[in-house]
């Protein structure tokens, strides 16, 4: 099949679902590349964290901070399902700035996410991101931030009304009702420039090789694994990424390595029309139109 034959018949299985997504894999040694609106700029959502381990890290690399700090972190209180970590922490608690980036990276950790963010705030980390050539990813706020949306204010048999608004609340220009769904206020990037963070972090770079290293096996470690994970895990081949996930948002960023030396750096981030809150469907047909693109790349 065509390559425009095939994007044309993942497109409708896309919008057949409700998705409308951006997706980019590249081959991250010769640079190949095959994706569908891989420009579509998206609210990050917790994609964010990888940036800010970044920039962390690269401030523990200049002395500017020290990775066996400890850190007074008082208790997220959250009780709703989905959060992890110190998020759901009832007593305060001192945790070290190089155990804060596992569990902001490797679990998602919000309430981690927002002790790092105090040390190294918004505008610091993406001038750390500017600094080293990477551009398209804008980090404007905190966590806490990010998850004040309708759905933490409505009771549970309400939240699907956060889901409707999330859907029919879109304006001209990717704007949005939501703040945190407004490309131009929230957190935000593509699969592009996603993609392009990956490449960094997995190849030579302006990114120092230690914090790179770092950062990877922070990824290699991420727990979350219910969505790209089923189809690029394997016996032959390591899955490193790190999830977001936001309302109707659903993302996911990743690099697979493969036995035979080849490596894919994969970029997801999707919107659904469905307003529900467990969509294993949109999740399963995520992985499987980025698998038949990292397929079609690997065998062109």
């Amino acid at each position: 099949m065509k390559v425009e034959n095939l994007i044309r018949e993942l497109r409708r299985s896309l919008d057949d679902a409700g998705l409308r997504g951006s997706f980019l894999v590249r081959d991250l040694h010769s640079g190949d590349e095959i994706g569908i609106e891989p420009d579509l700029e998206f609210p990050s959502a917790s994609l964010v964290k990888v940036p800010l381990a970044v920039a962390t890290l690269e401030r523990i690399r200049k002395g500017e901070l020290d990775g066996s700090t400890q850190i007074l972190v008082q208790p997220g209180g959250i009780t709703t399902p989905g959060p992890t970590g110190l998020s759901r922490f009832r007593h305060p608690a001192r945790i070290a700035i190089d155990d804060l980036l596992y569990l902001s990276t490797a679990l998602s950790d919000s309430t981690a996410a927002d002790a790092l963010f105090a040390l190294t705030p918004p505008a610091e980390v993406s001038a750390v991101l500017h600094g080293l050539g990477l551009r398209g990813i804008t980090v404007r706020h905190t966590m806490q931030e990010l998850v004040e949306t309708p759905a933490e204010r409505l009771d549970s048999a309400d939240v699907h009304l956060a889901y409707v608004l999330a859907i029919e609340a879109v304006t001209d220009g990717r704007g949005h009702r939501i703040p945190q769904l407004d490309v131009t206020r929230a957190n935000s990037g593509s699969a592009r420039a996603f993609i392009e963070l990956l490449r960094a972090l997995w190849t030579p770079s302006p990114i120092d090789s230690g914090v790179a290293e770092r950062v990877r096996t922070l990824m290699a470690a991420n727990i979350l694994r219910h969505r790209l994970a089923p189809d690029f895990s394997s016996d032959a081949s390591r899955w490193s990424s790190k999830t977001g996930t936001l309302l109707n948002l659903r993302h996911e960023v990743g690099v697979v390595e493969h036995a035979d030396g080849q490596v894919f750096g994969v970029a997801v981030l999707t919107e659904s029309r469905v307003p529900a809150i467990s969509q294993p469907g949109a999740e399963a047909l995520m992985a499987q139109v980025a698998r038949t693109l990292r397929d079609r790349l690997r065998h062109m």
